[in-house]
């Protein structure tokens, strides 16, 4: 089967979307899929035979990412030497319409994973802040309802968008874990590298963005310290707000005890969960978290904030605890576990035992299924698709 991923974000920017893409792609390759991926061009990137680049700019209010200029010479004939069976678009803008543009013309199936709340990200638009959530989440629902098959990462970001008013079919399935990146860890890496030997060290990983609530982090963290002096906190991630969080993190009096790391190569990240002890989130943007769940991979247990996808990938009580948005309470679960060494180690084992259930080779085999029962169901609604 040949596939046609359609996607707005693509390395080298490195996110959730990015990733899932990635594991999706080798996984789908190792079972003997051919993929392809339309995506924006980066300055520097080299050509790639399985990958088309479109022209792209730099977006104002989002350093690092480029969008797409959904034109280009020679698309006509790389889709016409690698036509593909299937269209699975990662975006509901740009890229992701025009996606959906040449599914309807080749009259093959379009599949779009619905990985972002958009109408959280709002934040990013200079003005009309509100209006803009209003016309992202009607422009989301209709570009679902144009889909063969919607796929979210949770069941509750499946009763999410249902609430908004998609109707086409949806499928609920995470992206995967490559489990063999986390079977043999380096656990004195990160201790060695950081001088951080004695320390309870707490991580998460995720871009610097407003979206991703690192300053309420920040803050519980702020409190954590005045409680236990031998903690450190890993950041890792890039992004816009990197330094007005390291201000931020100054301002509170915690600049010796947050290390920002800013973006890691993968091999170094994975280095970086197998040392430290406790996986900390606040976002609330999630519509799984895939940080959440290789956090787990690496045997830590997890603090997250109770909301959207993160809270289908906690077992609250077994492998981490789920809280309220709530300095007090966060705060609360994390000295407990940062007190309670054995408990913390009991749920670490628990997080990697229910990792397992992740699988990166499982999740691929049931979207190939997916992909084809589309093909194989004669009255498909992609007839239906609206212009």
């Amino acid at each position: 089967m040949r596939i046609g991923i359609f996607t707005d974000s693509y390395l080298p920017y490195i996110g959730g979307v990015v990733r899932s893409i990635e594991i999706f792609t080798e996984e789908l390759r190792r079972l003997g899929h051919e993929v392809n991926i339309y995506a924006p061009s980066y300055p520097g990137v080299a050509k790639e035979k399985d990958i088309f680049r479109f022209p792209a700019i730099p977006t104002p209010t989002y350093k690092g990412f480029y969008l797409a200029v959904p034109f280009a010479g020679g698309l006509e004939r790389f889709l016409s030497v690698n036509r593909p069976d299937v269209i699975h678009v990662h975006s509901p803008f740009l890229l992701g319409r025009l996606g959906a543009k040449i599914a309807r013309k080749l009259g093959v199936p379009l599949i779009f994973t619905f990985h972002t709340l958009y109408d959280q990200y709002t934040h990013y638009v200079p003005f009309a802040r509100e209006l803009s959530k209003g016309i992202t989440r009607k422009i989301c629902v209709d570009f679902c309802n144009r889909c063969d098959l919607v796929i979210t990462p949770t069941e509750n970001i499946s009763r999410h968008i249902r609430s908004m008013g998609v109707t086409s079919p949806i499928k609920c399935l995470p992206t995967g874990i490559q489990l063999s990146e986390f079977a043999d860890l380096d656990k004195n890496w990160l201790r060695q590298t950081f001088a951080l030997e004695e320390q309870t060290i707490l991580l998460s990983v995720g871009r610097a963005g407003k979206e991703k609530n690192i300053s309420f982090l920040l803050d519980c963290f702020a409190q954590i310290c005045r409680r236990h002096s031998n903690v450190t906190l890993i950041l890792v991630g890039d992004g816009p707000e990197l330094e007005n969080l390291k201000s931020y993190a100054q301002n509170l009096g915690l600049t010796d005890k947050v290390i920002f790391t800013g973006k890691l190569a993968r091999e170094k990240l994975v280095k970086v969960y197998g040392g430290a002890d406790l996986f900390v989130f606040a976002s609330m943007t999630e519509t799984q978290g895939i940080v959440i769940a290789e956090a787990k991979a690496a045997g830590l247990p997890v603090v997250a904030v109770n909301a959207y996808g993160v809270s289908d990938m906690v077992v609250d009580g077994e492998d981490g605890y789920l809280v309220r948005p709530a300095i007090e309470s966060f705060v609360n679960k994390v000295n407990f576990l940062i007190e309670n060494k054995a408990l913390r180690k009991k749920m670490g084992n628990q997080a990697l035992l229910n990792a397992q259930a992740l699988s990166s080779r499982k999740c691929a085999e049931k979207l190939v299924a997916y992909y084809e029962s589309l093909l194989g169901t004669a009255n498909s609604t992609l007839l239906k698709h609206k212009a």
